[in-house]
């Protein structure tokens, strides 16, 4: 089991767990007395966002340098220790016992056709409450807003979502009645990702949130490809710019090459999502990108527009 090393709180429970389970039988030599041997260890990462990529994470475990590997070959046939692997996130895996015991037929009752079962959410930002809720795929966002985050603080209006974290997609209102599924974001555009809402109100500059993610995106690159070591670290200092007030238009043509770029040329899905920022707030909010160059204006109030060209 691998666990970021941040996450302290998670590795004591995971290790009381497993030596529960010792205590009980249920894992080590002969359990109950049957030729059957199992057992669990856990691997503490050392922080690295990057080793959420799967290839990063084996690399990690044998203790080099969390990059992700070339492939083929895959981790299927050439994993840890050059053996067979099979890498699942803990999400997946919390849904076998349910199953097993309830049934495939019980577990596709919930969700949609094509997205079946449930989807865990943590509910960040804006909203009058957040927290961590599990609810059948297919939700939107209007009602995650209103039932579990009680509505946006203050009265205020909802301006977007990022979904999935980092990595994720920025989400407008115009999409907030879209069924929170695999196919249904996929038809609209964006992504679903892990299972992080970002709520944002109408005071979030979308040049500021982009500008914070691509700055995450640069100091977790690994730098192993170029496309992803340069290319977020230029999308960083253009969008610095453009908060700044020393944006041009041209900016954003750069930006939209940058991002496409990112997608089509980096190494792994971290440099290949870096770019998703850029794409939905130039499909989405292009006229506040905008105001900020034309009108060396942020329509929030957030950006501080006065700095010196990068």
């Amino acid at each position: 089991i691998y666990i970021r090393g941040e996450y302290t709180l998670a590795q004591q429970r995971v290790l009381r767990a497993i030596e529960q389970a010792h205590e009980m039988g249920f894992l080590g030599e002969h359990i109950f007395n049957t030729d059957f041997s199992f057992d669990l260890h856990v691997h503490s990462g050392a922080g690295a966002y990057i080793c959420g990529e799967e290839t990063a994470l084996i690399e990690s475990i044998e203790g080099k340098r969390g990059e992700p590997r070339s492939r083929p070959p895959y981790p299927t046939t050439n994993g840890l220790w050059d053996k067979p692997t099979l890498v699942n996130n803990v999400e997946t895996l919390a849904n076998v016992p349910q199953i097993l015991r309830h049934s495939a037929e019980w577990f596709r009752s919930f969700g949609t056709a094509s997205s079946p079962g449930t989807k865990v959410y943590t509910i960040l930002g804006n909203t009058n409450v957040t927290g961590l809720i599990e609810v059948p795929m297919g939700i939107t966002l209007r009602e995650v807003i209103a039932i579990y985050g009680k509505g946006i603080k203050d009265g205020k209006s909802f301006k977007l979502a990022q979904t999935g974290g980092s990595s994720g997609s920025i989400i407008p209102a115009s999409l907030q009645d879209t069924p929170m599924d695999f196919d249904s974001f996929s038809k609209a555009g964006v992504s679903l990702g892990s299972g992080a809402l970002l709520i944002c109100n109408e005071d979030t500059c979308v040049v500021d949130l982009a500008r914070v993610l691509l700055n995450f995106f640069r100091r977790e690159s690994c730098g192993k490809c170029t496309p992803c070591r340069i290319g977020t670290q230029r999308a960083y200092e253009i969008l610095t710019n453009i908060s700044e007030g020393t944006g041009e238009l041209q900016d954003l043509t750069d930006l939209m090459n940058l991002s496409d770029n990112l997608y089509q040329l980096s190494n792994c899905g971290l440099g290949q999502t870096a770019g998703a920022p850029i794409r939905d707030i130039m499909n989405y909010f292009r006229a506040e990108v905008e105001a900020h160059i034309r009108l060396k204006v942020c329509p929030t109030g957030i950006c501080p527009m006065s700095g010196k060209r990068i």
